[in-house]
């Protein structure tokens, strides 16, 4: 692999500035500087050390976000600006894409990477893994109505088909006016069309879980970290069940 693409896939550096750092001296290989961002390298093995930092090669990015309002989950949109946009240019440039969608207006928890096996295994029906959303509602419900919600209901898909929703867990507080839901299935609108099926209103919708993944170190907007090594594990351990 040459340098300057194992720079670009770290995130640290675009190909362009990968090659100004070099004839800076900014970048070492296995304790030698490296004047060239050309030079050919093993990312498996050698040591990359850029700016006094040493780098780690990484075959996928994996980016952990918190989506403010106004940003819809796609990589590209004519109109509105996408969750990728929060992103430094050079994790633009990867190839990355939400693992899962979150409305327009829907906050909280997203995952974004590059490694489509893994996103299909942890959307795909049969596997599909635990999302947890804080909501709050118009009206107050009762704990009768959050009983049959939870067994599931029938809803309309878009080719206007009847669908019975999956069993869901829902845990409201003691106004009766927000709580959170935990779903196993990712239908369009979901949270907002189940409590219209009871006469309801969503008003502000926000995913606080993904799996085992949380907002932690999250607190802003807009704000986004790399998985760290067990949250990449857990994750992978889905893909890896599902090669066995």
């Amino acid at each position: 692999m040459r340098l300057d693409k194992f720079l670009s896939s770290t995130g640290r550096l675009s190909r362009s500035a990968a090659a100004k750092a070099a004839r800076a001296g900014r970048i070492s290989v296995n304790g030698e500087i490296v004047r060239s961002a050309d030079r050919h390298i093993d990312p498996e093995l050698d040591v990359v050390v850029l700016g006094g930092e040493q780098l780690t090669y990484r075959r996928f990015t994996y980016i952990l976000l918190n989506k403010p309002d106004g940003y819809v989950s796609a990589t590209e949109d004519g109109r509105d600006p996408t969750v990728l946009e929060l992103l430094p240019e050079e994790l633009q440039r990867q190839n990355l894409f939400p693992c899962g969608r979150l409305d327009k207006h829907t906050l909280g928890l997203m995952l974004l990477t590059n490694n489509g096996p893994l996103a299909h295994r942890l959307l795909a029906p049969k596997t599909h893994v635990e999302k947890t959303y804080f909501f709050t509602l118009r009206d107050p419900i009762d704990a009768a109505e959050t009983a049959r919600l939870e067994k599931g209901v029938y809803l309309i898909d878009g080719a206007g088909d009847r669908y019975l929703t999956r069993p869901c867990a829902i845990e409201m507080d003691e106004t009766g006016k927000a709580g959170t839901v935990v779903l196993t299935e990712g239908k369009y609108h979901q949270v907002k069309r189940l409590f219209e099926e009871a006469g309801n209103r969503v008003l502000t919708l926000e995913r606080i879980r993904f799996d085992t993944l949380t907002l932690d170190g999250l607190d802003e907007r807009g704000a986004w970290r790399y998985l760290t090594v067990r949250e990449e594990e857990t994750l992978l351990a889905h893909l890896n069940q599902s090669q066995q």
